[in-house]
């Protein structure tokens, strides 16, 4: 029988696990009143979750043969497969999966499919010939995903899913799944728009087959006391068209007193918008972090964004999945590590902003 092994990984990276495990959908919601910061996600409840119990006991009486140290994770390819553009966004998840495998000493493959589907199925494909070690994939489109993912587990691949896909993980297979609640993450923005005085609100999709985008737009409706209007109205490559979308939008419905952005950048589209339409609106709130929303919340411009941390969704799958390849760990308890929704708002811009200077948030 193959032994175990016993490992010495960074305290940094466990401390990450501990910081961003969260309970399951049904304990969620109470998130949607909490400000922004790496505490937001529910710690308290990790202390089951990172797997030390799993054939710990063993390790003990382990010979020098049976210990290694990080450093010999080196031989161990994982892939990252998501629907990544060139964007803010992704610039920082990324930078979280890279700095996970620098710090555990294991190669990490990015591949960004740019929204693509049939280019995520492709790497998805590649990954499994290339014998990966492990994957971990967004699924914006999971009528396309699920399928290649599945065969990925049947080969003996662990995979976890991020940032999309909270709802199919477990279909999947998958060992967790990293992320927020979209559905809930909306929620807490209908609120925010009930406390703005909101009457209707414009929901504006940077991306038309992203079902998760429409289940930010579906939980807004769902706490909203007005009406939402849910639109694809461009991608953000092209953000002179989306803007220009958007102000068609306004000027054709003047009961539209509030924009809410699916993303941070088509939500400073949605601000750019109202300005040249001459529309001064309620409110205007977004959904993740640039250094641009930033600074339009810190002035007023924008009332709040919602932050799901992506640098964690880069970080934690890349060291959960090298737990479990060398300690048979798992994290979760069956649910998935929740890393947000929480709330960027004027009172905490300032200091989320020297954060997102540093390239980490």
């Amino acid at each position: 029988m193959k032994k175990l092994r016993t490992i010495l990984v960074p305290i940094a990276a466990l401390s990450l696990v501990a910081a961003a495990c969260g309970g399951d959908d049904d304990t969620a919601d109470d998130t949607g009143d909490s400000e922004s910061t790496a505490d937001d996600t529910g710690g308290e409840d990790t202390g089951a979750a990172t797997g030390d119990d799993t054939g710990g006991e063993d390790t003990g009486a382990a010979t020098g043969d049976d210990t290694v140290d990080a450093s010999q994770g080196s031989d161990l390819t994982f892939h990252m497969v998501t629907h990544s553009d060139d964007g803010p966004f992704w610039s920082v998840l990324q930078r979280g999966a890279e700095a996970a495998a620098e710090d555990l000493g294991v190669e990490m493959v990015w591949l960004g499919s740019n929204n693509d589907p049939e280019a995520q199925v492709q790497f998805i494909d590649q990954a499994i010939s290339e014998g990966s070690d492990g994957i971990a994939s967004s699924l914006p489109s999971p009528d396309q995903l699920v399928g290649p993912l599945q065969g990925a587990v049947e080969q003996g691949i662990p995979v976890i899913t991020l940032n999309s896909g909270v709802n199919q993980y477990q279909e999947i297979g998958a060992l967790t799944h990293v992320g927020q609640t979209e559905f809930i993450a909306g929620q807490g923005a209908g609120e925010r728009f009930n406390d703005l005085g909101a009457t209707k609100i414009f929901c504006g999709r940077q991306e038309e087959s992203n079902v998760a985008l429409e289940e930010r737009c579906d939980g807004l409706a769902d706490t909203f006391s007005g009406e939402v209007v849910s639109e694809f109205v461009g991608l953000d490559a092209d953000q002179t068209a989306q803007q220009n979308a958007i102000s068609a939008a306004l000027q054709a419905d003047p009961d539209i007193d509030g924009f809410m952005g699916t993303g941070p950048v088509i939500a400073m589209s949605g601000l750019r918008a109202a300005e040249d339409a001459g529309r001064e609106l309620a409110g205007i709130g977004g959904f993740d972090v640039t250094p641009e929303i930033i600074t339009a919340i810190e002035a007023g411009d924008i009332a709040f964004t919602v932050d799901q941390q992506q640098y964690l969704q880069g970080y934690l799958p890349i060291l959960l999945l090298y737990l479990n390849v060398t300690n048979l760990n798992t994290a979760g308890g069956g649910q998935p590590i929740l890393t947000g929704p929480g709330f960027i708002t004027p009172e905490n811009a300032a200091e989320v902003a020297a954060l997102v200077d540093a390239g980490t948030r």
